[in-house]
């Protein structure tokens, strides 16, 4: 059951700050490959032909194992034009094991959408950082940033940054960890560098799958789902990455809440990326996102040619969950209305924050060129000592619970009260369009619908 409360208007969080998070992933061009899947519009190739005819053999090139096209009733179409997509990959130069596959894995949804191939998309391996109290000029303080924070080691990475690199490599809090954005889906996801006994490093694969970012491990190259963090090909296929919990804040939150923190500083222009050996700031305007106008209502995602569940706008932001089996969302344009949600989710009591002062990480197309404030949200457990807590806002924006009367920050830090200095669990969590999680996680449970009709 929802515990409910609405004050009288929305409240702003002092200095919301959201950092413009934009990528390149996705530049012109199409090279879809499709095979018999349901929704897709990627024409399907020209079936192999039966039986009478016999694949020619090829040589089994070094460094992995290569699937011959069966036919017939040997294999069906869709295993053929799968085991030629996988083919056509090792071809092009990846060495990862195309005879482990994820179960059902349907290659039709894959989309080249640019000549970029391997690392195109430049990862940051080697990153840099100011303090936050020292920052760089160009940060504005509602720009969006994602939000990390490990054994006390808090850093800030902005979706400005994010929005051309996807993906940044580094350890945190003593942590491995891989920090990841995909401007097409808006998902912030953050993953742990640890995977079955192994230290694993991330770049871009210039492949989208759903118009998902797929990434790729270096020391497997096995492919990954960015949303699911599953592996979809490879050594690791069927298996996931570890998600570790983040947010997206605004800038200026950050850094008063975590002074002592660290923000991701824009690469240096000269700086080579260590695998593909390009300049890794060539042609990425920080300052000028892509993609203008992506995210204002009524907008269509591209690059995904796929079903969409009308039960929300398309583009619609939501905040995702998925606990105990149980998927959830909650559309930002509920929150706007009731900023403050205090709910179960699988077997986790939660409580969800809302901010509506946090920009959006693309600019739009109208109103001057200026970004949207579309909000920004955190989650955490409402268990607090092994006390469950109820909270709600009043009209000028104060957090209490209601059984301690303590008071509390969107950081889910007591400030004040019998429980002053209390963190409250962060949960894992995301903030992404609406058609990704239905994409991604069909059956989804919409919930605070019913408020956008008070809109």
């Amino acid at each position: 059951m929802i515990s409910q409360s609405i004050p009288k208007r929305t409240w702003r969080y002092a200095a919301a700050a959201t950092v413009a998070l934009v990528s390149i992933a996705c530049s012109s061009g199409t090279d879809g490959v499709a095979d018999d899947a349901p929704g897709t519009s990627i024409p399907v190739p020209t079936p192999v032909p039966t039986a009478t005819v016999q694949p020619t053999p090829t040589t089994v090139p070094e460094g992995g194992p290569r699937i011959q096209l069966k036919p017939t009733p040997t294999g069906t179409l869709a295993e053929q034009i799968r085991d030629g997509f996988l083919n056509g990959r090792v071809d092009d130069g990846w060495n990862f094991d195309i005879t482990k596959v994820t179960p059902g894995l349907k290659v039709g949804l894959f989309t080249k959408p640019s000549e970029l191939g391997k690392d195109g998309i430049p990862s940051i391996d080697t990153p840099e950082y100011a303090s936050a109290s020292n920052a760089p000029d160009y940060m504005r303080p509602e720009e969006p940033v994602i939000q990390v924070s490990i054994n006390g080691d808090a850093r800030a990475f902005p979706l400005s940054i994010l929005m051309w690199h996807e993906i940044v490599n580094d350890t945190v809090g003593g942590e491995p960890v891989t920090v990841t954005f995909c401007p097409l889906c808006n998902s912030s996801i953050v993953f742990s560098g640890k995977h079955e006994g192994e230290l694993l490093e991330f770049g871009t694969t210039g492949w989208i799958a759903n118009a998902d970012l797929v990434m790729y491990d270096r020391l497997t190259e096995t492919w990954w789902q960015q949303i699911t963090g599953e592996g979809l090909v490879g050594e690791f296929a069927g298996t996931k990455l570890t998600f570790l919990p983040s947010a997206i804040v605004g800038w200026q939150e950050f850094a008063d809440q975590f002074p002592d923190g660290k923000v991701l500083l824009r690469p240096e222009p000269g700086t080579l990326h260590p695998i593909s050996g390009a300049e890794i700031t060539f042609n990425r305007t920080y300052d000028d996102p892509p993609y203008s106008g992506y995210d204002v209502a009524g907008s269509l995602p591209i690059f995904f040619t796929g079903a969409f569940d009308g039960r929300l706008q398309p583009i619609d932001r939501v905040v995702a969950l998925n606990l105990d089996g149980e998927s959830v969302s909650y559309p930002f344009r509920s929150l706007a209305v009731q900023p403050i949600v205090n709910d179960t989710v699988g077997q986790q009591e939660i409580v969800i924050f809302y901010d509506d002062g946090t920009e959006s990480a693309f600019r739009t197309s109208t109103r001057g060129h200026n970004y949207q404030t579309p909000g920004s949200t955190t989650v955490f457990s409402r268990n607090a000592d092994g006390q469950l807590l109820t909270f709600s806002a009043d009209d000028a924006g104060t957090i209490t619970d209601a059984e301690t009367g303590s008071t509390w920050n969107k950081f889910g830090l007591a400030m004040e009260g019998d429980l002053v200095g209390t963190q409250l669990d962060a949960i894992v969590h995301g903030a992404e369009f609406w058609f990704a999680i239905a994409t991604f996680h069909p059956g989804t449970e919409v919930r605070l619908q019913e408020l956008l009709a008070s809109e």
